[in-house]
């Protein structure tokens, strides 16, 4: 079954290769696309249907039902920040809708400290061949299609 799966944040889209952070330039982690995110306060909604799995201030994962699984990772070395500037909207373990809040954060702010803002969305074990639909160089609003998972 083919899971189609939402930007987590507004912003433009971009190749996965210009995120500046090997492991995800390289697809190391995973094959996805990059959001480059509008600045101010805004909400990361979860990219596709199931259960946070992993969930971080600055990062989370989403299973879905028949096993794949979505990172999004808001911003580059964010982790650094330990939390500050992120509010959790929900509790790893929990069931979360495509689309619903995850994670308050503000782009600018991550900006302001010195990290990059770019949101890698990544479709965790499977390869490249596995995504279809890729958006590339459009912009999108939080919710909106960004690729599909293939089965």
């Amino acid at each position: 079954m083919s899971v189609q799966v939402l930007s987590p944040v507004t912003g433009l889209v971009a190749p996965i290769s210009e995120v500046p952070d090997p492991v995800f330039s390289q697809s190391m982690v995973g094959p996805g696309v990059a959001v480059k995110p509008s600045g101010g306060s805004s909400e990361a909604v979860a990219p596709v249907e199931g259960v946070l799995s992993t969930l971080h201030p600055h990062a989370f994962v989403v299973s879905t039902d028949d096993g794949k699984a979505v990172l999004v990772h808001l911003g580059i070395d964010t982790v650094k920040l330990e939390g500050a500037g992120f509010t959790l909207h929900a509790a790893k373990g929990a069931r979360v809708a495509a689309g619903s809040p995850v994670v308050s954060w503000n782009p600018t702010e991550v900006e302001e400290q010195g990290y990059s803002s770019v949101c890698p969305v990544v479709a965790l074990e499977v390869g490249q061949d596995a995504l279809s639909d890729m958006a590339d160089g459009v912009r999108v609003n939080g919710g909106d299609p960004l690729f599909t998972i293939d089965s």
